[in-house]
């Protein structure tokens, strides 16, 4: 049985320093610890191989969250509204908080035999839509999403939120030399394509390989040209006169796409 829940009477109790509200871009790279909220997420988290070290409810919501059985020997803390509005530096209305380890890079090379799908995120600064494609992967059992060094960490809170916690339970490949990586997906006999709305070829249109990377650009640049130069360009048709899809609703479409192909 996990151990009975531990009373917070003031924000500036030193065993909740963990939540204070520093920097998301100093925590996340430096002490390597997400911090995610609400109760979809928390039952996301504690049913993840990933480490969670300490959980703060709103002390009314406690009894009513049963998956908090599951969180082991994790500290539980519990305190009234009002702290957690302070710690937070505005009205936290979800009540709950966790606090976790992110997890290490995912090798490329583990990456399963078989048909999979793999999204690549190059340049993408908006956590909104980097938690949509998470997402998407999710929904449709990508193998992983590979993201670059300048797309948006996605363990930052809202990329968390807005993926409903798939960031914590679909594996992230970071990679930081595009030569590298394209090379390393050859190796693995993953055939690269790239979304662009200029592309000639629809995507409606194409026999996708079983085993498919699908590079997602930022919305208007769009990707860089040594990756459009070594990958397979694709177009989602739209209606005329209009420029392009988000990227994330690109994604959903993609994948939805390979896994109608080959299965999810």
């Amino acid at each position: 049985m996990p151990a009975p829940p531990i009373p917070i009477a003031d924000r500036d109790d030193p065993r909740i320093a963990l939540f204070h509200a520093v920097r998301e871009r100093d925590r996340i790279g430096r002490e390597g610890v997400f911090i995610a909220e609400g109760a979809s997420v928390l039952n996301v988290l504690l049913r993840s191989r990933l480490v969670t070290r300490a959980i703060l409810v709103e002390e009314g919501r406690a009894a009513r969250l049963p998956v908090l059985d599951e969180r082991g020997d994790t500290p539980l803390y519990v305190a009234p509204q009002a702290v957690l509005d302070g710690i937070a530096g505005y009205h936290l209305h979800r009540g709950i908080l966790a606090a976790g380890e992110i997890p290490a890079s995912a090798p490329l090379a583990d990456l399963p035999d078989g048909p999979l799908r793999l999204p690549v995120l190059v340049n993408l600064s908006n956590h909104d839509n980097v938690g949509g494609i998470y997402r998407n992967a999710a929904a449709f059992a990508a193998a992983a999403v590979a993201i670059d060094a300048t797309t948006a960490d996605p363990f930052y809170r809202k990329a968390i939120r807005v993926g409903v916690g798939a960031p914590l339970v679909v594996p992230t490949v970071r990679f930081s030399d595009a030569s590298a990586f394209l090379a390393a997906l050859a190796d693995l006999s993953i055939t690269p394509y790239a979304l662009s709305p200029g592309a000639p070829q629809p995507l409606e249109a194409t026999a996708l390989a079983p085993r498919a990377a699908f590079l997602l650009g930022t919305e208007g640049p769009g990707l860089p040209d040594e990756l459009l130069a070594a990958a397979t360009p694709l177009a989602i048709s739209i209606a005329p006169g209009f420029d392009s899809l988000n990227v994330a609703t690109a994604s959903g479409i993609v994948l939805h796409a390979h896994a109608a192909q080959h299965g999810l």
